[in-house]
């Protein structure tokens, strides 16, 4: 029998009708067996602030318990501004701090990412170089930046687009594979 992985699903955007937020959900529609997958809001999580960092607030330890006990990550991002969005960012400086006390530390993990015209290119090669600062673990490949997304998605978030459909099964595999090599 193979180990049970448990993955963390976040979505760096905050709006309603995400697409990221939809492919977060999508991932949890294509698990190998064995795997559970959990979604993770971020809209609670308050504005990083280093006076805090040691006594956070209940919302940013409650994500650093989720992260801590889950055995992979997979974010997806939106791009604004050829860049990842704020509020990813925001996250991410509280689950780094304090120093040596990093939640993010040497957890596997996997970045998707769906937006327009160029998927999420951009924001996924700046995230990608951040989390490597943090020593996350990221599966270099298969890479899923999905261009053109709402043309992927239906009108109720549904991932519709059978290519991406199987994109998507392929990388939640890859992780999986990943997070076993390296437990």
């Amino acid at each position: 029998m193979t180990t049970p992985i448990h993955i963390l699903g976040i979505s760096g955007s905050l709006r309603q009708a995400s697409y990221n937020s939809a492919l977060i959900r999508a991932a949890a529609e294509v698990l190998p067996e064995n795997v559970t997958f959990e979604i993770y809001d971020l809209a609670p999580i308050p504005m990083f602030n280093a006076d805090h960092e040691t006594d956070a607030p209940a919302a940013v330890d409650e994500m650093r318990n989720r992260i801590r006990a889950a055995d992979a990550l997979m974010i997806a991002t939106p791009e604004y501004n050829y860049s990842f969005p704020g509020v990813l960012k925001n996250a991410i400086d509280w689950m780094s701090r304090p120093t040596g006390q990093s939640a993010l530390n040497g957890k596997p993990g996997a970045i998707i990412g769906a937006g327009g015209r160029f998927g999420t290119v951009r924001a996924q090669l700046q995230l990608r170089q951040i989390l490597v600062h943090l020593n996350v673990l990221l599966l270099n490949r298969p890479e899923l930046m999905i261009p053109l997304a709402s043309e992927k998605f239906d009108a109720a978030g549904q991932l519709t687009d059978p290519t991406v459909r199987k994109q998507l099964s392929d990388l939640v595999a890859a992780l999986v594979t990943w997070t076993r090599r390296l437990q």
